[in-house]
C-alpha cells in the first residue's frame, strides 16, 4: 500500500448566515498556518443571487469551500499530502462559522482498492479491501469474471459484480450444502450440480463417495479461472472419473435426463429474483429427474438480511415438495 495523502470533507449544516467572500479568504489561510501548507493562488467566485465558491491551490494540494445559502449548506473540502491531518481544519471551522451541525468524512487517499458490495444498502455500506486484482475478463457466454485478493478472506471468486465465493470460508458454505441434502436422504449414488461453477459443492461430492456426478454449468471458463486461482476450493473435480461434466445451459441440459435418475440434486445459483424464477420455471424438470425421496438442495440467501427472498425460495419448494426444511450457517464473507 503506497499513501499518497488524507483528504477530509465537511458539509456544515445550519449554517444559515451568508459570509463575505473575503471570510473564506482569511479563513483559507489561518487554516493554512495550523495545517503547515503552502498557499500559492486562490480563485474565487461569487453567484448571483447567492452562493459563492472559493479554491485554493495549494503546495500540497487542495482547499475549497462551496456555500449553499438557500440550503444553509457550507461545503469544505482539504486533500494534502502535508505531514499535518486535514481534519485540524474541523476545529477551527467549528469556532469561525456558525452552525448547528457538522458532517465529516475521512479518506485515506492511497493505492488500497476497495470494491463495494451488490448487498449494501442505504443504512448499511459494505466494502471488501483488495490487495490484488488476478482477473479480470468477459467470458465467452458473457459473464463478467474476476479473481481478487482480499484483505480479509484471501483469493475470491465475483461474476457480474457479484461475490461468489472465498477461499477462507467457501468450506462452511459447500460442506453445509451438502451435508443438509445428506441429513434428508442418505443415499448417494448419483447427484447432480446446477452451477457452482468454483467447484466446492463437486469436492464435497466427491469427499462424500458420491458414485456419479453430473456437473452443470454454464460457463466453462468460471471453472477454469477457479482451477487456476482457487484450486484448493475444487480440488481438481473436473479430472476425477465419477464426475461428468455438462457446459451449457443446465436447463435446456437436463430435459435429456432420463426420469428418476438422481438421489441428489444440488442447485448452485444465485439467490436473487431471477434465479427464483429461472428454478420456479424448471421446477417441473428437476422433480422429474429425481429419484423418489430424492432431495433438492438450494442455496437461497440470508434469512437475517433478505427474508422475503428466502420465503419466496421456500414457496416455490413447498409448492412442489410442501415439506421443505432451511438450513442455516454464519459464512464471514457474507
Amino acid at each position: 500500500m503506497t499513501k499518497v495523502g488524507e483528504h477530509i470533507t465537511l458539509d456544515i449544516i445550519g449554517a444559515n448566515k451568508e459570509y463575505e467572500p473575503s471570510f473564506f479568504e482569511k479563513l483559507v489561510y489561518k487554516i493554512a498556518k495550523v495545517a503547515k501548507v503552502t498557499v500559492l493562488e486562490i480563485s474565487k467566485y461569487k453567484f448571483e443571487p447567492q452562493g459563492f465558491t472559493l479554491v485554493a491551490l495549494l503546495a500540497e494540494s487542495h482547499i475549497s469551500f462551496h456555500t449553499f445559502p438557500e440550503k444553509g449548506i457550507i461545503s469544505f473540502d482539504f486533500f494534502t499530502c502535508g505531514k499535518v491531518s486535514p481534519s485540524v481544519a474541523l476545529k477551527i471551522i467549528k469556532e469561525e462559522i456558525q452552525h448547528t451541525n457538522i458532517i465529516k468524512k475521512e479518506f485515506n487517499r492511497d493505492t488500497i482498492d476497495l470494491y463495494h458490495d451488490n448487498y449494501s444498502s442505504p443504512g448499511l455500506n459494505k466494502a471488501y479491501v483488495v490487495n490484488k486484482v488476478l482477473e479480470n475478463f468477459k467470458s465467452k457466454v458473457g459473464q463478467y469474471i474476476e479473481i481478487l485478493d482480499l484483505e480479509q478472506f484471501g483469493k475470491a471468486l465475483f461474476i457480474d459484480n457479484e461475490i461468489q465465493v472465498a477461499e477462507s470460508d467457501e468450506h462452511l458454505y459447500s460442506s453445509t450444502f451438502v451435508n443438509s441434502g445428506l441429513k434428508l436422504n442418505s443415499k448417494k449414488e448419483k447427484a447432480a450440480i446446477i452451477g457452482g461453477g468454483d467447484g466446492g459443492v463437486a469436492r464435497e461430492c466427491i469427499s462424500q463417495n458420491f458414485g456419479f456426478i453430473d456437473w452443470f454449468e454454464l460457463d466453462p471458463e468460471v471453472v477454469d479461472v477457479c482451477d487456476k486461482h482457487l484450486s484448493k476450493i475444487g480440488e481438481k473435480a473436473t479430472e476425477k472419473n465419477s464426475v461428468k461434466c455438462v457446459w451449457g445451459d443446465a436447463f435446456e441440459s437436463i430435459k435429456s435426463v432420463k426420469d428418476d435418475t438422481y438421489d441428489q440434486i444440488f442447485v448452485d445459483l444465485n439467490d436473487d429474483q431471477f434465479c427464483i424464477d429461472l428454478a420456479a420455471k424448471n421446477m417441473e424438470s428437476l422433480v422429474r429427474i429425481l429419484k423418489p425421496k430424492g432431495v433438492i438442495t438450494a442455496q437461497v440467501g440470508s434469512q437475517d438480511k433478505k427474508p422475503k427472498q428466502v420465503d419466496s425460495w421456500l414457496n416455490v419448494f413447498n409448492e412442489n415438495f410442501g415439506n421443505t426444511q432451511l438450513s442455516r450457517v454464519y459464512i464471514p464473507l457474507y
